[in-house]
């Protein structure tokens, strides 16, 4: 095993590369080859198609996910440093659980002796899976990663303002029009869609109460709205400062 050590070690560095292995060329073709597979994986699940091509595609690319699985599960002592248990522990990781369910609908759907339509549909929404794959490789999610992370304590405080916002608009609502309302949380989902300016216009106020505190609603609705936005654009904009 400790022979192998150095090779899990270039291995790992090329998969995953460690802050000091960064830019490296293998790395950054790594990391494009998978941002492909990852993107070209997509187009099946944006088709209704069962054109062989898509299924050639479908399997090629679980195929290469299956290799990146084994690659990472081999080298996890190089990433958790538990020894064995590194190896026990991995696969309950929260990228590692992404990878593994990005894989088994393709082998399920593979190995499935029979042609349920529900199943066939289960089987192809959990395919989405994929896309959280791409967190890994796009250094812009790290970017807003390090973001949200960087002013959670902010952002922690607009998303109590916004719910209590929504809670206590809804209440108000719910109590000036409550025959527009089947229940409370159908008032929710009107101060929720409210809030963000969506409006699909499926519950709307009939009292010219509800319809004045609704316009009121949605001037401070874009106020709440635009705060969290402003911190995330400051901050994402001094990480790339910082990074010049």
């Amino acid at each position: 095993m400790n022979q192998l050590k150095p090779f899990l070690k270039q291995l790992y560095e090329i998969i995953e590369p460690a802050d000091d292995a960064e830019g490296t060329v293998w790395s950054s073709i790594y990391d494009f080859v998978m941002l492909v597979c990852i993107m070209v994986g997509m187009i099946p699940l944006a088709v209704k198609s069962d054109a062989i091509v898509f299924d050639i595609i479908d399997k090629a690319t679980v195929t290469v996910f299956i290799i990146d699985y084994l690659m990472r599960l081999v080298t996890a002592e190089q990433k958790l440093h538990q020894g064995i248990r590194s190896y026990v522990f991995y696969p309950f990781c929260p990228m590692a659980i992404i990878d593994l369910l990005s894989i088994l609908p393709s082998l399920i759907a593979l190995n499935a002796g029979f042609k349920a339509l529900r199943l066939l549909r289960i089987i192809r929404t959990l395919k989405v899976f994929r896309g959280f794959k791409y967190f890994r490789y796009s250094k812009n999610v790290d970017r807003i990663m390090y973001v949200l992370k960087g002013q959670s304590k902010s952002l922690t405080a607009v998303f109590s303002l916004a719910t209590f916002y929504v809670l206590f608009t809804a209440l108000i609502m719910f109590n000036i029009e409550p025959d527009t309302f089947e229940n409370f949380f159908a008032a929710i989902y009107w101060s929720a869609i409210s809030l963000t300016d969506v409006g699909y216009g499926d519950i709307t106020p009939v009292s010219a109460v509800g319809r004045v505190f609704t316009v009121l609603s949605a001037f401070v609705g874009v106020a709440i709205i635009a705060l969290p936005s402003g911190i995330i654009t400051a901050g994402y904009l001094d990480v790339l400062h910082s990074e010049n």
